[in-house]
């Protein structure tokens, strides 16, 4: 495995533990990150020692807090639509990757962050987690898989609430929700857990796993869902609101909104 900038790797006995490395940026998602995530996971699937992952963040504030605002910022119509579907296109490699995928949650774990926890195929979190896609507060829309995998997980109804507000909830609320799998009270202990899951589920049939994997995501069809996504992502990304949005987050501002 290849040295990278921000996100950290190591291997263990089948297992490869990634973790995104941008602390003093609450571990954000820029492009760079992404496109390290997409590097890794098409050696991920490739690489036949890889048996598993483990993913988290560096420290204990932020699993992900999100995507990086100073590059959304900068988005119009044209390349938000883009840049849209290039998230979506690594997430759903993530997502469909035949060996499990398990996110380690520790505190923030927002927007993109949240979108990148979801595509993975099981959530530990770390009793101080909090949850969210707050994009509704830059007037713009989850844009990275978010409104569907929120939906298939927890419901159309909580997912609306969510979306809608912008409001955080917490590590149990999660759980009560199908959000995640199991919380612990400390990020070693979750770590602990996910290798306790990896270790029993790479026992089994590599097969049988990765067909478990097609099936599940099978049972949603979502590529018209994504699709919709991306285009509503790009008309928010047109809209005096999502300037209004960006502009107010980078001045550390309340923003006004208008609805144009």
């Amino acid at each position: 495995m290849a040295d990278y900038l921000n996100i950290l790797t190591e291997e263990k006995n089948g297992v490869l533990y990634l973790t995104i490395n941008r602390e003093d940026k609450m571990n954000a998602l820029n492009h760079a990150t992404l496109e390290e995530l997409k590097g890794i996971f098409e050696e991920v699937i490739d690489n036949r020692g890889i048996k598993a992952v483990i993913l988290t963040g560096s420290g204990e504030k932020a699993f992900v807090a999100g995507a990086d605002i100073s590059e959304i910022a900068s988005l119009n119509e044209v390349n938000a639509r883009k840049f849209a579907e290039n998230g979506q296109e690594i997430f759903a490699m993530i997502e469909n990757c035949h060996k499990p995928i398990v996110a380690v949650t520790n505190g923030y774990t927002l927007g993109g962050g949240c979108e990148l926890a979801m595509a993975c195929h099981m959530r530990i979190a770390t009793a101080n987690a909090k949850f969210g896609q707050p994009e509704v507060n830059l007037g713009i829309i989850p844009g990275y898989g978010g409104t569907q995998r929120l939906t298939q997980l927890i419901g159309r109804g909580k997912a609306n609430e969510l979306m809608m507000t912008g409001d955080m909830i917490g590590a149990e609320d999660a759980l009560a929700l199908g959000l995640v799998n199991h919380v612990l009270p400390t990020k070693s202990e979750a770590m602990g857990k996910a290798e306790e899951i990896i270790t029993k589920i790479i026992g089994k049939a590599p097969l049988a796993i990765g067909m478990i994997v097609d099936c599940v995501n099978a049972a949603f069809l979502p590529e018209d869902g994504y699709q919709t996504e991306a285009n509503s992502f790009a008309r928010c990304a047109k809209s005096g609101d999502y300037k209004e949005g960006t502009s107010a987050f980078l001045e550390k501002r309340k923003p006004v909104f208008k609805g144009e």
